[in-house]
């Protein structure tokens, strides 16, 4: 899944639930519930990309995730009363979601290993369902609004 949308998800979870270890535990394993959804994200085709184009695109769209996520929780902020999570509880949920992606991404993006990164890289592709654009967008999309929709109107 895109990094953006698994900076999403840990934003929404922060907000929703406030107390930090619980946050930040739950946007972790969010990860790997995300990652088994269909989507399309920067290592898709990676093969077919130079390193520096992967690199890019990976370092973009992490920077597109916290600054859509601290836009998201503004907006959360504005529409409900009872957020618990501060600013800092939420960079860390960002993290904390987007932390698998970052233990690999030394052995993916460079070839080097990193203590933990094979076996995460292991954990990872096993999990991660790969589906090509634009149906791998539209499926991360409709996931955010569903989370959305069941952590803020529903519940």
């Amino acid at each position: 899944m895109k990094a953006a949308s698994h900076a999403l998800i840990g934003t929404m979870i922060a907000a929703k639930v406030g107390e930090p270890a619980l946050a930040i535990g739950l946007s972790f394993a969010s990860h790997f519930v995300a990652d088994i959804i269909p989507h399309w994200d920067s290592g898709t085709h990676w093969r077919e990309k130079t390193k520096i184009r992967l690199q890019l695109e990976s370092v973009a769209d992490v920077l597109t995730g916290f600054i859509l996520s601290f836009i998201l929780y503004g907006f959360i902020l504005q529409t409900e009363a009872e957020i618990k999570a501060g600013p800092l509880l939420v960079f860390a949920a960002i993290i904390a979601s987007q932390a698998p992606d970052w233990v690999t991404a030394p052995k993916f993006i460079f070839g080097r290993d990193f203590p933990g990164s094979e076996f995460m890289y292991q954990v990872q592709h096993k999990l991660n369902t790969k589906l090509d654009k634009p149906w791998g967008i539209v499926t991360q999309i409709v996931a955010l609004t569903l989370l959305y929709l069941i952590l803020f109107v529903i519940f």
